[in-house]
């Protein structure tokens, strides 16, 4: 019954700041020891683990993003979502949203448990 249903624009201008939100249905965020992360699957380098959130809001990032890559979370609103600035041609991917129920790693992709549907994002002029 957990669901993640992501939003977020598909068409970014270059420079500009990519926002995506993964409101989460069936459990709540702050559950001990779940982790909220942002994917994303690009047609040069597959699929690129950028972001974490943990239970306890405390955030980790790719280093190769870390500059341009925050994410927060509403715990009021159960959600949590990502901002990417300065976006580039090279930002162009499908990002996905999804949750670790478990202590697992990251970058291993059988170990999470819920994803989001995906959203497609262009960035073009």
């Amino acid at each position: 019954q957990v669901q993640l249903q992501q939003s977020g624009p598909g068409l970014v201008t270059p420079s500009q700041t990519l926002p995506l939100t993964c409101p989460v249905s069936g459990d709540s965020i702050t559950t001990n020891p779940y982790s909220w992360s942002w994917i994303r699957r690009s047609p040069g380098k597959g699929l690129e683990w950028m972001g974490t959130i943990a239970y306890t809001g405390s955030t980790y990032y790719s280093p190769s993003l870390k500059s341009r890559t925050s994410i927060s979370r509403d715990t009021s609103k159960n959600q949590f979502t990502l901002q990417l600035s300065s976006v580039t041609p090279e930002d162009t991917a499908v990002y996905y949203c999804a949750g670790m129920t478990g202590w697992g790693l990251w970058e291993q992709w059988n170990e999470y448990d819920y994803w989001g549907q995906g959203t497609q994002v262009t960035v073009s002029s």
